[in-house]
């Protein structure tokens, strides 16, 4: 008897319009979300947006990458804190955008906006009605939820954390027309003309891209991608006038940094280190070079070291950090940590004082001697840093050593805010005598570049006649000083220099207090 009235119930369109009004009102709640640029490194006041890894409209998965910026001191990939659609890019790729502005607005459930920083996301006006006006052809609010949910599944499947071990990285290709900079009509330019911009040099825009002046230019010499071997033939007319290059990024950072540096007052001091004893002891070193910093040098043993127990096995070392023959450097950079532990002023950084100038300028002295390394890349100079440096072995420093200078040559830079962290050094060390052939040098020490930067010539053999009446044969190298003033008197570091020298030229030291 109760089946007629429920049908009649059923059939009633205010109830039938109240069960279609239900997905609506249980819908998750949409919110637009400003994604902001972070403070990525210490000075850093603004970046530049170098690519987008996504697109308007597109759908982003927590810690898939939405852009790589490229600041003064490295370049670093920006990853989405949260799921959601990507509604507007705020700063095009080529732009700068400062610390603190925004760079994307990205849509997503208000309920999956606890885990995510307030410092980098800011809240954008959102209602229903925003909605169906963004969102074309859509009727109701209720469509704009199901054409949200159909974006998200069609999407890619979720990827990995960079810093998941199963995260695996495309390896990077050979050079070729893909990997030129040039915008997508001089590409088109190219193509329709048949020439391989692979061929071409430098570009004459900005950070070396190719315009289609330099495509005009290297059609006027009758070369393409299908007469190559004409090339050495034919003179370059590029000679013949004066060409305007912008500076890229990376050199303007060091032009602001070089003209900051006049705010330093520098103290120089040269001299030079004996290396002779060093020069003894280095074929040894070489041949004791542990097998997991050079995998060539392992051989079986005939027993088992771990029969008994398992033997500590060595950290992992990537391949771009391995070597095979010890240089001088890493044990100069080991004697240079030993006597900054000796000196705790040269394990100090400057904290200025208030702006107002009513505070004073303080010193942190740290617990740990941490150098930086001045380090050429074809992008420009960068100074990646060595942390606590008087804990490693010689071999670990060869190994720092290697790895940083694999990354600096990428192009782009991968020197990253984990190699150039906010802090920087206290000490910084650049080998001009891997390079030129001269001793001495004077090199600038900027602010935030720590308190003294040194600078090591090219290692030479001389006959020097101070230890006796008839001289002999020593190899030195010479090593240029300059400080900051307000910080280290004259006496003071030439002191600090006496100490290195100290353990450079009897290297037998490090045996003894345990290296």
């Amino acid at each position: 008897m109760f089946i007629r009235p429920l049908r009649l119930l059923l059939t009633r369109p205010a109830v039938i319009s109240h069960f279609h009004t239900l997905p609506a009102r249980c819908a998750p709640r949409k919110v637009l979300q400003q994604f902001k640029l972070a403070d990525i490194g210490e000075g850093i006041t603004e970046c530049e947006v170098i690519k987008w890894s996504v697109k308007e409209l597109g759908t982003v998965q927590s810690f898939d990458p939405l852009c790589e910026v490229q600041s003064d001191k490295a370049s670093v990939e920006i990853t989405s804190p949260f799921d959601g659609v990507v509604k507007e890019i705020l700063v095009k790729e080529g732009e700068v955008a400062k610390v603190g502005q925004g760079l994307c607005v990205i849509e997503v459930d208000e309920e999956m906006l606890g885990s995510s920083s307030a410092e980098l996301v800011e809240p954008t006006s959102f209602s229903a009605t925003e909605l169906s006006q963004q969102i074309p052809n859509l009727k109701s609010v209720q469509d704009a939820s199901r054409a949200e949910h159909i974006l998200e599944e069609s999407s890619a499947p979720r990827r990995l954390h960079p810093m998941d071990p199963n995260h695996s990285h495309a390896p990077v290709p050979n050079a070729n027309s893909e990997n030129v900079l040039a915008k997508p009509s001089v590409r088109h330019y190219a193509r329709q003309h048949k020439v391989d911009m692979a061929l071409l040099p430098f570009g004459s825009g900005r950070d070396g891209r190719i315009e289609k002046k330099d495509i005009d230019a290297f059609l006027s010499h009758g070369i393409s991608s299908v007469s190559v071997d004409s090339t050495l033939s034919i003179p370059s007319a590029r000679d013949e006038h004066d060409v305007i290059v912008e500076l890229g990024r990376t050199r303007y950072a060091m032009w602001k940094a070089m003209t900051q540096s006049l705010e330093v007052p520098h103290f120089g001091y040269s001299t030079s280190l004996d290396l002779t004893s060093l020069h003894s002891l280095l074929p040894t070193l070489n041949a004791h070079i542990p097998e997991h910093f050079d995998p060539s040098t392992s051989s079986p043993l005939s027993v088992n070291a771990s029969a008994l127990h398992p033997a500590p096995s060595p950290p992992p070392v990537p391949e771009s950090a391995q070597f095979t023959r010890l240089t001088y450097l890493p044990i100069l950079l080991k004697t240079l940590a030993k006597a900054m532990m000796a000196w705790p002023v040269l394990r100090s950084s400057i904290t200025p004082g208030s702006t107002n100038g009513g505070g004073k300028p303080s010193l942190t002295i740290r617990p740990h001697a941490d150098i930086a390394i001045a380090l050429s890349t074809p992008t420009g100079l960068y100074t990646p840093v060595i942390p606590c440096a008087d804990t490693h072995s010689i071999y670990s420093l060869s190994s720092q050593l290697k790895h940083l200078s694999f990354l600096g040559r990428q192009v782009p830079c991968a020197l990253t805010s984990k190699e150039m962290p906010k802090r920087g050094a206290t000490v910084t060390v650049t080998n001009i005598g891997a390079i030129g052939d001269g001793e001495y040098a004077h090199p600038v020490l900027v602010p935030g570049g720590g308190v003294a930067i040194v600078a090591i010539g090219r290692a030479r053999w001389v006959w020097d006649v101070s230890r006796s009446e008839h001289g002999e044969r020593r190899l030195k190298v010479g090593v240029s000083w300059s400080a900051d003033h307000r910080v280290l008197e004259g006496a003071e570091l030439a002191a600090f220099v006496e100490s290195w020298r100290a353990y450079v030229e009897a290297p037998e030291r490090l045996i003894g207090e345990g290296i």
